[in-house]
């Protein structure tokens, strides 16, 4: 007798999909919801003011790469959430690090960062525009101070993580504090840390726009703002499109090189 395989069910707890039919199921997803929006502006359930047709989308965003407007768009924001979040992920790791290690910079960093973070980020525009004016250096803050603040704490978090066990190992062999912080603690932290980076890049993206909202002449958020004032419901449709796109592209790109970098980490993804 030939054994038959069980249906896979994927209504149980921890049981994951194979590779394709993660992807099946991915891409089957966003054919659905595309075909609910052709239908229903097709039918005229929806007038084109509110939602345009998806041709009409993309006929839109080929006529302004073509021109040129897109691209420069583009390449304005990726120039500054990408210089951004270098800055803040250079700083929170060296705070958060030393905060979840020792003591004093735990009570030095902690309570100054659960005080600044609760603080609204769109409160800090107006003042950005005051203490440096309205070039990429106000765009540079926006996104640090919306991202800094939680990336330290997730540091923090991914370093106290680390197995106790591990650094007492680490005392009993004799190590100093520097050996064990950059052979056991850094090793043990690092894929939780990358996690943290993973996730503040998407809230980068955020402060990106609402940075290129206001007092900006370039930029994905500026020309939705522009958009917005002429009802050029197509551009805005498309641009918060490609920005799904671009933080999607991010993101995966974030999760290929943890698997790259941290291949001893074996947990599942």
């Amino acid at each position: 007798m030939s054994s038959r395989r069980k249906p896979l069910n994927l209504m149980v707890i921890g049981r994951l999909p194979s590779r394709k039919l993660f992807v099946g199921i991915a891409v089957a997803l966003f054919v659905v919801l595309f075909l609910a929006w052709g239908l229903a502006t097709r039918s005229g359930a929806i007038p084109p003011i509110f939602l345009p047709k998806l041709t009409d989308v993309w006929l839109k965003m080929v006529s302004l790469a073509q021109d040129g407007t897109l691209w420069s768009d583009v390449k304005s924001s990726l120039y500054r959430i990408s210089i951004a979040f270098a800055i803040s992920s250079v700083m929170s790791i060296v705070i958060g690090v030393l905060a979840g290690c020792y003591g004093f910079f735990k009570a030095l960093t902690e309570p100054l960062v659960d005080f600044i973070r609760y603080m609204p980020v769109v409160a800090f525009v107006p003042l950005t525009i005051l203490w440096t004016g309205t070039d990429d250096v106000q765009k540079f803050l926006i996104i640090w101070i919306g991202t800094f603040f939680q990336q330290v704490l997730m540091v923090i978090d991914a370093v106290k993580r680390v197995p106790g066990d591990f650094v007492g190992l680490g005392r009993t062999l004799g190590m100093p504090d520097r050996k064990i912080l950059f052979r056991i603690v850094l090793p043990g932290a690092l894929p939780g840390i990358w996690d943290a980076l993973r996730i503040s890049l998407g809230w980068a993206w955020t402060w990106l726009v609402l940075a290129e909202l206001v007092a900006s002449t370039s930029g994905l958020g500026y020309r939705i703002v522009v958009s917005q004032r002429f009802f050029q419901t197509d551009t805005i449709i498309g641009y918060i499109l490609l920005l799904g796109i671009l933080g999607l592209i991010s993101d995966q790109i974030m999760r290929a090189a943890e698997r790259l970098l941290f291949r001893y980490n074996k947990r599942r993804a």
